[in-house]
């Protein structure tokens, strides 16, 4: 049926409205979900930090980007619960931030602590006519529109996250209001799990410490050692370190790296370790037999990773000292002359352990004069994914030399502090220097104390 002309613009004008109202509703859920996959995205960047100060920081820069906020910050309550004692802020420039150097935190008696007090959002179009404003110290941005929410960890307060002037000018929305509550909720949840993290992590590295020996007296020898773990937390490592003093008058020397990091590394190094102080105090000498025996008793009895390991006796030679050591495809130890002249002692590096136990591993010697810095190392030291390995030695010989004149105590803490790796790997360094003296080593006497 045939629609009368004079009705054809008002079925128009319908029509033209409806197409509209369609239109105006596609591009809210077209923004809904680019809202939607921003939040996703930002709770994804949060969980991916590790460190309490950059979860932190990226709560607030996330928060900021989200609502398309100027200024952000989260306050963080202390013990009391009654004020802050962190405040991250985000968004000052050079000169503002300059303008507030002298001022202390904020309170958290105003505004701030309107959502912590009272735990629901809060948005304030005029912040300086809103009752609880108490103004803000000399230097402070001019601030007109407020977004607060709190942060809650398991049920309980942690701080306040802020926002302030959208860069388009207008007033918070509720839209905006709900993708930060949103964020704040998925921001506790990752605080909660950084602090389980750091937990974590100091119990491994607890653990990993009280698994590494204390150093002997190994007079007339000065020894220092320094374990580090790897930057990357709930990461137990397989390095260690032992000196002892052995009773033929030698100084046993271990330095050693279970491949893994996981508990199972962690036992397997302190299983290896223990068994391989009852192999030298049972069977001396020469290095060889004695990885060679231990070798084989891991294969036999133990269901260890490969370990890498290095094996040194010092012992007395005439005047001087001797350095006879036997290598499980460990790094080649380090020494330093009395003139800091830097020499890596390479030389036939044998299988590591639990590859094959039927291989013959040989025995290697060196001289020590008096004065000679020994550093034995593992891989953690150096490796570094965009670093060829020579370099990486030639960095850590440098370094080593240019610190030789320390104490060694101070002299392992340095190389641990300016290490050439990336840190991704835990670390064990053990230095023993000779006497420096006219010592007789034919005559000396080694015993505790």
């Amino acid at each position: 049926m045939d629609v009368p002309s004079e009705r054809h613009p008002e079925l128009l004008g319908r029509l033209d409205t409806e197409l509209g109202r369609i239109e105006e509703q596609l591009r809210a859920l077209a923004a809904a979900k680019e809202r939607v996959q921003g939040l996703l995205d930002a709770v994804v960047a949060i969980t991916r930090e590790v460190e309490l100060p950059a979860v932190l920081r990226r709560i607030v820069t996330t928060a900021m980007e989200l609502v398309g906020a100027r200024y952000g910050a989260l306050g963080v309550l202390d013990e009391s619960g009654e004020k802050f004692g962190q405040f991250v802020a985000a968004g000052l420039s050079d000169e503002e931030r300059a303008a507030l150097a002298g001022v202390g935190l904020p309170c958290g008696l105003g505004v701030l602590g309107d959502p912590i007090r009272h735990p629901e959002p809060l948005r304030i179009d005029r912040v300086p006519s809103h009752p609880a404003s108490a103004g803000f110290p000399p230097g402070h941005p001019a601030t007109r529109t407020l977004l607060g929410v709190a942060i809650d960890v398991r049920g309980k307060i942690y701080g306040g996250l802020y926002l302030s002037e959208r860069r388009d000018g207008r007033p918070f929305d509720v839209h905006d209001e709900n993708v930060v509550v949103a964020l704040a909720s998925a921001a506790g949840i990752a605080v909660d799990n950084v602090r389980l993290f750091e937990q974590v992590r100091a119990g491994s590295e607890q653990f990993q410490r009280l698994l590494l020996p204390t150093l002997p007296d190994l007079r007339p020898f000065e020894a220092a050692a320094i374990y580090r773990p790897a930057a990357e937390p709930n990461r137990v490592g397989g390095d260690w370190y032992d000196a002892i003093l052995l009773p033929d008058g030698a100084v046993a020397i271990v330095i050693g790296d279970v491949v893994g990091h996981d508990l199972q590394a962690a036992a397997a190094m302190a299983s290896t370790r223990n068994m391989l102080r009852a192999l030298l105090f049972e069977q001396c000498t020469p290095p060889s037999a004695c990885l060679v025996q231990l070798d084989r008793t891991l294969e036999s009895i133990t269901d260890n990773p490969v370990t890498t390991i290095s094996l040194a006796r010092v012992e007395p030679a005439g005047h001087a000292w001797r350095l006879h050591w036997s290598s499980a495809g460990h790094l080649p130890p380090l020494l330093i002359g009395p003139d800091r002249r830097t020499e890596y002692l390479f030389a036939e590096p044998g299988l590591p352990l639990n590859v094959s136990s039927g291989q013959p591993r040989p025995d290697h010697t060196h001289a020590l004069p008096p004065g000679t810095t020994m550093v034995f190392f593992t891989d953690g030291l150096i490796e570094h994914p965009d670093h060829p390995l020579d370099e990486s030695l030639d960095e850590l010989a440098a370094l080593a030399g240019a610190h030789a004149a320390l104490p060694l105590r101070d002299f392992v803490q340095t190389l641990a502090d300016r290490h050439p790796s990336d840190g991704h790997d835990d670390m064990a360094i053990l230095a023993l220097r000779t006497p420096a003296g006219d010592t007789r080593a034919s005559e000396a006497v080694v015993h505790p104390g």
